[in-house]
This record gives structure tokens, C-alpha cells and sequence, in this order.
């Protein structure tokens, strides 16, 4: 992951907070946020398909990579609302998912 995403993140949050408050509506915008971002991303890759005939292929694998990217940020972002400690709680979420996966991996046989 890279380095700079969580003083990054804390720089966005710290502007939006001054831009906009903390309250429950801004809590909800953020949340929102990653839902529209997640939105780019599939009419980006739906647009690699040129799934519309109209529109024809309209985005490339790099514009869908871009777009997921905006969804990372925005969900750090929204992270920071609801909790003190967001690469704490991502760290603990991601080794729990590698667990799972270590659990899911079956033995081999003979």
C-alpha cells in the first residue's frame, strides 16, 4: 500500500472537515461518495466492452484502474468518519481476509 495514502487521506479529510463540518449529513456525503465512485468505475468498464453501440468502446482498462483508485480514496476518506484509527482498522480487516483465505486453502492429498 502505498505510503502516502493515509497522511494524504488525513490532509482530504482535514480540508473537508473545515469546508464542510463533521455532522451526519457529511458523514452520509462521504459514505455517498463511494457508492458514485464505484458507479465511475463500472461505466468505465462497461465502456471497454462498448456495451452501448451508440457510445461505442469509450474507456480503456487504465480509466477503469483510475476510477477504482477514486473508489479507494473515497472509502479512506469515509473510514476516517467512523473510526479514530482507519489504517488500524483497514490493517486488522485486511490480515483477517488473509486468514480466511489461509483457512479456505485446502490440504493437500496424497
Amino acid at each position: 500500500m502505498s505510503a502516502a495514502l493515509w497522511p494524504v487521506t488525513a490532509r482530504i479529510v482535514d480540508r473537508l472537515d473545515a469546508a464542510n463540518g463533521t455532522g451526519a449529513h457529511e458523514i452520509t456525503m462521504r459514505l455517498l461518495k463511494v457508492s458514485e465512485e464505484a458507479g465511475e468505475a463500472s461505466a468505465a468498464y462497461i465502456g471497454t466492452t462498448g456495451q452501448n453501440p451508440r457510445k461505442g468502446t469509450t474507456h480503456t482498462y487504465r480509466d477503469v484502474a483510475d476510477e477504482l483508485c477514486d473508489v479507494i480514496i473515497a472509502a479512506t476518506v469515509a473510514l476516517h468518519s467512523f473510526t479514530s484509527a482507519p489504517p488500524a482498522v483497514l490493517d486488522a480487516k485486511l490480515h483477517a481476509a488473509a486468514r480466511r483465505l489461509s483457512a479456505d486453502t485446502p490440504e493437500p492429498t496424497a
